[in-house]
């Protein structure tokens, strides 16, 4: 094996040959061919980036062993999974969940491989993950009362202020996740003859129409006006701005953009920073299910394919649970 031509990157990810890791490149045309398919039949970004360094991690492991694509063993995964540890040794142990994710990684490649003729059987087919059963999500929620904190405390003396407030607002009104946000086009904004909706891309390829109420719909327009762009037929809604000028630019502000922003705006409000975008899904889940609206109403309205996913959302057990340790008498 050419060891010699082994890179290691920031990542923990194993250096490639030819743009391969070396392990495929050994196994010839048909596992490239597997691989490179593996990726392209992935959607979301933050999916791939996360499958590529969980696979190279475990291709840089084989090839360290000596060993060929093909010799891989269900046992050999089995142990890399329960042994698996930080690529940084300061960093937490390892969480049952990211192990199932690589796990995960792992099997859809050896699949494709299978699929592609690169090797006879798939190795990481019959093992099993570590168990895992989450009860409650671990987003932490951020209440009613804090969300109208949030919102009132935004300065809108100047566009930055108003497009900050349509986010917060967007998110905290349809329970959309950033990412869909931070797609949203003025064509994804539309009347469609009864009402205004939003039409939201969703991961996974879905395509999602959620109305729009009243006074989130004042919000945008106020917003979208003072940008100046209200007579544009197309481009994005949430645009990124030149602070200093509080000037806005044709870009649109990308998930992790909203994602400091919504920091920021923590921040100056005094609440807490642990607080995400993704609570504001946790929000509107909880605060529906009070209200006694369906489970499967609360769940077509986050997207969620399974109602076991939205049952995570729901913090109401946590406030019974607080009501009760307060009541022990010691």
């Amino acid at each position: 094996m050419q060891t010699e031509l082994i890179r290691v990157s920031r990542t923990g990810a194993p250096a490639t040959v030819d743009g391969f890791p070396p392990v495929i490149e050994e196994a010839g045309s048909n596992a490239r061919f597997a691989y490179e398919e593996f990726f392209t039949t992935l959607d979301s970004p933050h999916t791939i980036d996360a499958y590529r360094r969980d696979l190279h991690r475990f291709l840089s492991h084989v090839h360290k062993l000596g060993l060929l694509l093909h010799q891989v063993t269900p046992k050999l995964v089995r142990a890399y999974i329960d042994n698996l540890t930080p690529v940084r040794p300061a960093d937490p142990p390892l969480s049952a969940p990211t192990k199932k994710r690589v796990l995960a990684a792992i099997r859809r490649f050896f699949d494709f491989a299978v699929t592609r003729h690169a090797i006879p059987l798939n190795p990481a087919l019959s093992v099993r993950g570590p168990k895992h059963r989450a009860v409650e999500g671990k987003t932490p929620q951020i209440s009613v009362t804090q969300a109208r904190t949030l919102l009132g405390s935004i300065d809108t003396a100047n566009v930055i202020g108003l497009r900050d407030r349509a986010i917060i607002a967007t998110l905290v009104y349809t329970g959309a996740r950033v990412g869909a946000v931070a797609k949203l086009t003025l064509l994804n904004f539309y009347n469609d003859g009864d009402q205004w909706c939003f039409r939201f891309d969703e991961k996974g390829g879905k395509s999602r129409e959620i109305p729009c109420r009243g006074d989130l719909q004042r919000l945008i327009r106020e917003y979208v006006n003072a940008g100046k762009f209200a007579d544009e037929k197309a481009g994005p809604i949430f645009r990124s701005a030149v602070r200093r000028e509080r000037k806005l630019t044709i870009r649109a502000m990308t998930a992790n953009d909203m994602c400091r922003m919504v920091k920021r705006r923590l921040k100056k409000a005094g609440l807490s920073l642990r607080i995400s975008p993704h609570s504001f899904r946790v929000t509107v889940a909880t605060d529906l299910l009070s209200q006694n609206v369906p489970l499967e109403d609360v769940q077509y309205l986050l997207g969620h394919a399974d109602a076991r996913t939205t049952k995570l959302y729901d913090r109401r057990r946590r406030q019974v649970t607080r009501n009760i340790v307060e009541r022990i008498s010691v």
